[in-house]
């Protein structure tokens, strides 16, 4: 029972890596290209106004996450299961936010964008249309969370790959557009990825509509459900608010103190890490469902399992690719884009250092918000990533460079995984030994090994096509041998060989 488990979730995971490479190869295409067309200061400018919108969506994340909860744990109940109720009463819920967040929007998010960034004065119309474009794309996301919840309770990855075919089509196909009329490029396109988003959420509800019977909403309000949903989302915000300010928070501070060309490189640095990250966050989603169906079950050794496991691989997979990444990203920059804003280069380093650190993170989170038990938790880690933006004000008003911020996020990120190792191995009854064997000290000898023998071979290769070729099949090679020989267990090397004979033997037949 527990190898079938184990085979959907790579199945899963196989499919949503698809869906990634799909996603991955558009995005950074379309990155250079739009960089391009609409030039560093209006590519600066869509980001920072786009982005300060999702701060507006800290009610959206966190009711997203209880959503998909509350859904995988009534799907994953041995007794009397109520999952059309739960989706009911999420798009109540969910259309109600919208509403909200339509309001703050326009009040004060607009006052915000009119008054505290740093946006030349010829620019300000096209921001404005940038943002209330932005804000209802994000309202329409908003409204269909409930349906990708649904999807991603009952596991169904394939659908997520089918439809990125699609969308990553549109958005490829709105990149030419841009260049097909006469109006303001910066509002063509928020205009054009308005549309993307309105048809893809179409398409959600389509399937799902046709899928899952659950799905057909219906006039129906739970006060009992509503309350506990609302309780556990309230404490879900305070941790979404974190996460967001310790992203798009600083992201104003950075267009406040140094304008939109810094938020044009911070936005690159992201693109390459959003990349990187969205293996891990791929196989998270395909290991979430069990985390949470295995807690409603009451099955906990196999939970624990999946929380050491998922930390670990999300590790492994995330150094696998960052390190070519992070060898060679002076090469990479000028080739993908052309144009390379400055600071570019650094920011996207200590990026993906910080991603490294809070891969380990998502399992455990899932985790707890499995028990539904989350004030404690919510309360100490949010506050902690809370810190990021007053202790980011600080050092940037005493003159501190840009790239600063960062440091500042990877020490508050390492204390916030500390938190939460020793918040969740007690809500889960996981023994915090468990987690040191199986998680930490597998990742922190590879992590050792890896960046001392890259440290003192890398340098040996030029700054050619060959040396490039040659950087990143050594970084593979270095990586998955540092895996095999520390990172992975007897029984694991064991259940790897069987699966490369499996493979292997349906190759040749």
């Amino acid at each position: 029972m527990e190898n079938n488990k184990y085979k959907r979730m790579a199945k899963n995971a196989g499919m949503l890596y698809f869906r990634m490479l799909l996603t991955m190869a558009v995005a950074l295409y379309t990155s250079r290209v739009i960089l391009q067309t609409l030039g560093v200061e209006d590519y600066g400018i869509y980001n920072v106004v786009a982005g300060f919108v999702t701060m507006l969506g800290f009610l959206n994340s966190a009711m997203s996450s209880a959503t998909q909860r509350f859904l995988a744990f009534e799907l994953g109940k041995s007794d009397t299961k109520d999952v059309r109720g739960i989706f009911s009463m999420s798009i109540n819920i969910h259309v109600l936010i919208a509403l909200f967040v339509f309001v703050l929007g326009e009040t004060v998010g607009l006052w915000f964008v009119r008054t505290q960034l740093t946006i030349p004065i010829d620019r300000m119309i096209a921001a404005e249309w940038v943002f209330h474009l932005a804000l209802l794309s994000f309202m329409i996301t908003i409204i269909s969370v409930p349906y990708n919840a649904l999807i991603i309770a009952h596991e169904r990855m394939k659908v997520f790959a089918w439809v990125s075919i699609l969308d990553v089509t549109l958005k490829l196909l709105i990149v030419f557009m841009l260049s097909w009329f006469g109006m303001d490029k910066l509002v063509l396109y928020g205009l054009l990825s308005l549309s993307v988003v309105f048809v893809i959420a179409m398409v959600y509800r389509v399937y799902c509509k046709n899928k899952f019977a659950e799905s057909r909403f219906r006039l129906y309000w739970d006060k009992k459900l509503f309350h506990t949903m609302l309780s556990y989302t309230g404490w879900n915000l305070w941790g979404n608010i974190a996460a967001v300010m310790s992203g798009q928070g600083v992201n104003v501070l950075l267009n406040i103190f140094f304008g939109p060309t810094v938020n044009a490189a911070r936005a690159i640095a992201m693109q390459v890490s959003g990349a990187l990250n969205s293996f891990v966050q791929n196989l998270q989603v395909a290991i979430n469902p069990q985390i949470i169906k295995s807690y409603a079950a009451q099955d906990m050794a196999y939970m624990h399992k999946l929380v050491c496991y998922g930390a670990k691989y999300n590790f492994f997979v995330l150094l696998l690719l960052a390190l070519p990444v992070l060898n060679n990203i002076e090469l990479i920059l000028p080739v993908w884009l052309g144009v390379v804003p400055e600071s570019t280069s650094i920011f996207t380093k200590l990026i993906i250092i910080n991603i490294l650190i809070d891969s380990l993170s998502p399992s455990l989170m899932t985790a707890a918000q499995a028990t539904g038990r989350i004030k404690l938790y919510q309360f100490v880690v949010g506050g902690l990533l809370l810190i990021n933006v007053p202790t980011s004000y600080i050092i940037l008003k005493m003159g501190g460079a840009a790239y600063t911020v960062f440091y500042v996020s990877i020490g508050l990120s390492m204390l916030a995984l500390l938190a939460r190792i020793y918040l969740i191995s007690n809500l889960i009854e996981m023994k915090k030994k468990v987690y040191l064997v199986d998680s930490i000290i597998p990742i922190l000898s590879v992590a050792t090994l890896v960046f001392v023998i890259n440290f003192f071979l890398e340098e040996r290769f030029s700054s050619t096509l060959l040396g490039f070729s040659l950087s990143v099949i050594f970084s593979g090679i270095l990586v998955i041998t540092t895996v095999l020989m520390v990172g992975l267990n007897k029984d694991e090397r064991i259940v790897l060989s069987k699966g490369f004979f499996k493979i292997k033997q349906k190759v040749w037949q």
